[in-house]
């Protein structure tokens, strides 16, 4: 069974950092591409941040300058450092990953739980 877990979701002030850490285990051979997703209430989920395992990455403009990814392929960890947090960052943060199990030995899409992270003013 694979997981995604996800951590360091909070509150934090306008203008303030963060940073969100997301661990896969179980039983994989391979992980794939990993990312990060955001949904506020009332949204749709938000891509926001991907990267391959040779360490390419895409942003999306709303979090471009301010959000880094990075990933650790022998840890199976992706993190996200997000800085100059506004309020419109709030949000329900999934990290994602397309993961090659053991068995059946095909890419499957899986997601963590979300972590809420708050922004005030």
């Amino acid at each position: 069974q694979v997981q995604l877990v996800e951590s360091g979701g909070g509150s934090v002030q306008a203008g303030g950092s963060l940073r969100l850490s997301c661990v896969a285990s179980g039983e994989i051979f391979e992980v794939g591409i990993m990312g990060w997703y955001r949904q506020a209430p009332g949204k749709q989920r938000e891509l926001l941040t991907t990267i391959t395992s040779g360490g390419i990455t895409n942003y999306a403009d709303s979090v471009k300058g301010r959000f880094t990814i990075s990933r650790d392929n022998a840890k199976k960890m992706v993190n996200l450092q997000m800085h100059r947090l506004n309020v419109e960052d709030t949000a329900v943060y999934y990290c994602y990953a397309e993961v090659r199990p053991i068995s059946p030995m095909r890419l499957i899409p899986y997601w963590g739980q979300g972590t809420q992270v708050t922004v005030s003013s």
